[in-house]
């Protein structure tokens, strides 16, 4: 592992680190308490059931993203492999995958990508596909990198 290679490998880890130990201090929202007139508002209809809340920075996302940072991680290595083993890059340019900033920004650019998504979700009371998102991208992300490490090494053509 050169230099260059350690220092996106730490700036990754660094960004999952963050996302983990960013919980704010506040305290999770209390459900309200059923009115007097037992469980029916003013207006005379029900009210709608309370969805689970939670703070979106909770230890369950820390680890999701933590996870998905990890599999972008392990996808970056594996696909650096690959390049080096003769094969050819299918999702980006050979080019893209060669200039190893470039594809570390991209990764790390996935990553965030990821947890803005889970945000949006959680923001909008969606907290399964909150959670799931973070769940196929690390599902999908491993799966590439597997891919990328079971892949047998191009040999050049030999000419008779």
């Amino acid at each position: 592992m050169n230099l260059q290679e350690l220092r996106v490998l730490s700036l990754l880890l660094l960004i999952a680190c963050v996302a983990v130990q960013a919980a704010p201090a506040q305290e999770l929202a209390k459900p309200e308490p059923p009115n007097a007139s037992g469980g029916r508002s003013t207006t005379g209809r029900q009210k709608e059931p309370i969805r689970e809340r939670h703070r979106f920075w909770d230890r369950e996302n820390g680890w999701l993203f933590a996870g998905v940072g990890a599999a972008r991680t392990l996808d970056y290595f594996s696909t650096l492999n690959m390049r080096q083993r003769g094969r050819q890059e299918i999702f980006l340019s050979n080019d893209v995958v060669d200039n190893h900033l470039a594809f570390a920004t991209i990764e790390a650019a996935a990553t965030g990508a990821s947890i803005g998504a889970s945000f949006l979700f959680h923001r909008y009371g969606h907290h399964k596909l909150e959670r799931w998102t973070s769940f196929v991208h690390f599902g999908l992300a491993t799966t590439g990198a597997v891919r990328n490490y079971c892949l047998k090494t191009a040999h050049p053509k030999t000419l008779p």
